[in-house]
């Protein structure tokens, strides 16, 4: 029965297919007839039918992971002795992981913040414009590309060339530096204004998000409120400050908290652009070099285990937050 786990030829998978379906058609086919004799099965019953499997795989496929990752974060690199709290000891005092948390922790705080304010802005601008599908497009289409191909585009964008007679470059704010006079820079190496850089390409793809979501909100704030204000005298900033951004408030925490759980699992435009090198490396990257690279299973999953506790804090915000604006509807 191994090849049942371990299928090899292309008519084993095939079988173990069948009988994953079979399955699937079975455990359905129960369900549905207990749902059609609601008198005399209780309730609890079908509840447990319909959200019981899910359960299950979510405990399997996630919790089972969350604490063998948790329990492996107490032992050595190849996960055979118990050193206790060595790993995060290591990670919270060592030089190398110490830059690493200063480094996300600009992640964190510059991505969210600029590109909430900028897609604030931008919505505001634009709202009730003769071109405003057309803009929101524009500023929307980053979300439409993946962060890797996002970091080919940019990594385009600072490519650097020696300055040399002879040698043109190809690289779009290079040669932007080159027509005013000034000599071409090495973006990507210069710590800290690396990192700085790379942000720049996450801010570039949540711009989009955040102005989708807060003209939304925006457009919902009541038009009797937005007369009252006008009445009163309010124009402009004045609008802005006391009426666009308190009535919108929910909406900018979930881009915020949003935007601050996408930065904290940043991957790919490191790994693509740097690779984690020039002081640009961050939680995420590094758990993956240790775990793949070094080979510190130990380590890595203290790291994993700690980006899991950066995220819960936002969550359970961003949570608290929706669940104050729906007592406030």
């Amino acid at each position: 029965m191994d090849w049942l786990l371990n299928p090899d030829t292309v008519t084993e998978k095939f079988i173990v297919m069948g009988i994953g379906i079979a399955l699937f058609v079975a455990v359905m086919s129960l369900i549905l007839f207990l749902v059609d004799r609601p008198k005399r099965i209780p309730s609890w019953v079908v509840a447990a039918g319909f959200v019981g499997p899910a359960l299950l795989l979510i405990a399997y496929g996630l919790l089972r992971p969350g604490l063998e990752t948790l329990y492996n974060s107490f032992f050595n690199r190849t996960t055979t002795e118990f050193v206790g709290f060595d790993n995060y000891v290591t990670m919270l005092t060592g030089a190398q992981f110490q830059k690493v948390l200063v480094v996300t922790a600009a992640w964190v705080i510059l991505a969210p913040l600029v590109s909430t304010l900028i897609g604030l802005v931008y919505a505001v601008l634009v709202d009730r414009a003769r071109f405003e599908k057309i803009a929101k497009t524009l500023i929307f289409i980053p979300m439409a590309i993946s962060m890797v191909g996002a970091s080919i585009i940019w990594g385009f964008v600072y490519e650097f060339r020696p300055d040399q007679p002879g040698i043109e470059q190809i690289g779009l704010l290079n040669q932007l530096l080159v027509w005013i006079g000034l000599p071409p820079q090495q973006f990507l190496i210069g710590e800290p204004w690396n990192t700085g850089f790379l942000i720049v390409v996450m801010i570039w793809i949540q711009t989009g998000f955040a102005m989708t979501v807060l003209a939304a909100a925006i457009k919902a704030i009541p038009d009797d409120i937005v007369e009252a204000a006008r009445l009163d005298g309010l124009h402009g900033l004045g609008m802005f400050r006391f009426i666009t951004v308190p009535s919108i408030r929910p909406a900018l925490v979930v881009v915020l908290t949003t935007i601050a759980m996408t930065t904290l699992k940043a991957f790919d435009i490191v790994r693509t652009m740097t690779g984690g090198q020039f002081g640009t490396q961050i939680i995420a990257n590094e758990f993956y070099t240790q775990a793949f690279r070094q080979n510190n299973q130990g380590l890595a999953a203290a790291l994993a285990v700690v980006l899991f506790i950066l995220v819960v804090p936002i969550v359970a915000y961003n949570v608290r937050q929706m669940r104050r604006s729906e007592e406030i509807r």
